[in-house]
């Protein structure tokens, strides 16, 4: 031993034999370190003929030894002749690539990604690509099947990459059923991972047997997902599920994914409504307008005439996001009637989220189709013989004043608070005086001297108390004393 230390040139590879089959590990791991200089001593040809067989049909038992063989291998392309001989490293890696202890596993894979750069072209493909794709499948098998939720979470989270890497077969053979377990898997968590990759993994298949694939394979567990007791798992599944629309095609999409969506649209959690309601656009792609107004709308407007409040406060949420992705045209003869409605509601909630629900639209579809479409009906509402709903008319004035700009507020929905201000309900006239207050920034200075001071300084003198003391509130912020 002293001899081979002092001179490494005459190194024999039997006492390195010796030393790695010697039952101190502490000494197999110290002739592990030394490999590089042993394989330096032996020169490239004897580390590619004599070297390395040897430590590729050698078992190690102990993962310290294994660890820092698995190390040390990634820094070996020159100890073999460089990159030209670099695929002589492949053999060893293998086989530790497919030990049970992680940790040497995930350096061994290091090192096989250390070493796949200097690979050539031609021999990444008839050296490297032949070993990956045999070591990827059992590995993953165990890893989507692992009796931790954490590990199978993992594969589901990295489903897509993994299917890029191993191409079409292996997809068809292996990570199809893979997949469907994944799916219907016992934790949440797990399900919500794969939910969340449904449409990229479907979108990544072979064309020639995609919908095969989908319709035998995911659609099944995809439906079962539907009803999850998780609510994150439906929402996951929501967030991604329209986008097979445009996957499966028209008639599909009709037969087999609209009763889907249909079933998320009504699902108690607000999540999975709103993850539909945000992707329609995907679905009238495909099958236009007509056919999503038949389907779908129902459900809409079924809830939005539902009779728990909250349900009904939640559609008027999306309201503005659906008007969005359906256009105007569509809105309009669909939709309108509907978010007026809300406007009456019994509930205050509803009436004051319709109000805000107006300025929105407002926002989306701009002031002109405000004063052809909404503006008129609003200022009807003045009329109405429930004093509620005539303030309701104030509260929308109040919104849509900031977006609806100065001229039509000035010609259009002034003249009809005026008017409000001699209501018999005082609730009704301190609204008036809130509401001049409100819209006094949008109105021009000779407007709010000639025609709101003398308004508001009527509601001044008012005998109710209420009346008084906002009137006199607004003269001071709009400085009009």
């Amino acid at each position: 031993m002293a001899g081979a230390d002092s001179d490494d040139s005459l190194y024999p590879i039997a006492v390195l034999i010796d030393e790695l089959r010697n039952e101190d590990v502490q000494l197999r791991l110290n002739s592990i370190k030394k490999l590089s200089t042993i394989a330096l001593a032996l020169g490239v040809e004897r580390t590619r003929t004599e070297l390395l067989p040897f430590l590729t049909d050698t078992i190690y038992d102990e993962d310290e030894v294994l660890l820092a063989l698995a190390e040390q291998l990634g820094n070996f392309t020159m100890l073999v002749g460089g990159p030209e001989y670099v695929h002589c490293l492949l053999p060893p890696l293998e086989s530790l690539a497919t030990v049970e202890e992680t940790v040497v596993r995930d350096k061994a894979v290091e090192s096989l990604r250390k070493i796949s750069h200097e690979h050539s072209p031609v021999d990444l493909e008839v050296h490297f690509e032949p070993l990956v794709k045999p070591l990827v499948m059992p590995t993953l098998r165990q890893a989507a099947e692992d009796k931790s939720w954490r590990v199978r979470y993992m594969v589901a989270d990295k489903f897509s990459d993994l299917q890029k890497a191993v191409g079409p077969e292996i997809t068809k053979n292996d990570l199809v059923p893979a997949f469907q377990n994944l799916l219907k898997d016992c934790e949440a968590e797990v399900r919500a991972a794969a939910a969340n990759k449904v449409k990229e993994f479907c979108e990544n298949l072979p064309e020639d047997s995609r919908e095969t694939i989908i319709m035998t394979h995911i659609l099944p567990c995809v439906k079962e997902l539907v009803s999850d007791t998780n609510q994150h798992v439906k929402s996951a599944l929501a967030s991604v599920i329209m986008g097979l629309s445009t996957i499966l095609g028209k008639d599909n999409t009709i037969e087999h994914l609209l009763p889907l969506f249909l079933a998320q649209l009504k699902d108690e959690c607000p999540e999975v409504r709103l993850n539909i309601i945000s992707n329609l656009d995907c679905v009238n792609e495909v099958i236009g307008i007509r056919q999503l107004s038949q389907s779908l709308l129902p459900a809409i407007v079924e809830l939005a005439e539902d009779a728990k409040w909250r349900v009904r406060l939640a559609i008027i949420e999306y309201m503005p996001l659906l008007a969005g992705q359906l256009g105007v045209e569509f809105f309009d003869e669909k939709l309108n009637s509907l978010c007026m409605a809300w406007l009456v509601d019994h509930v205050y909630a509803i009436r004051e989220a319709a109000t805000c629900n107006l300025m929105k639209l407002v926002e989306k579809f701009g002031a002109e189709w405000a004063q052809n479409t909404i503006v008129p009906k609003v200022l009807g509402m003045a009329n109405d013989p429930n004093y509620l709903h005539r303030m309701t008319t104030l509260f929308c004035i109040n919104a849509l004043s900031e977006v609806c700009g100065q001229e039509i507020t000035t010609k259009h929905m002034l003249p009809v608070v005026f008017k409000m201000s001699n209501d018999q309900v005082a609730n009704v006239r301190f609204n008036v005086a809130k509401s001049l207050q409100k819209i006094g920034p949008v109105l021009d200075s000779n407007c709010l001297q000639t025609e709101v001071k003398p308004v508001l300084e009527k509601l001044a003198s008012d005998q109710d108390i209420d009346v008084k003391y906002f009137a006199q509130e607004a003269i001071s912020v709009l400085s009009l004393a």
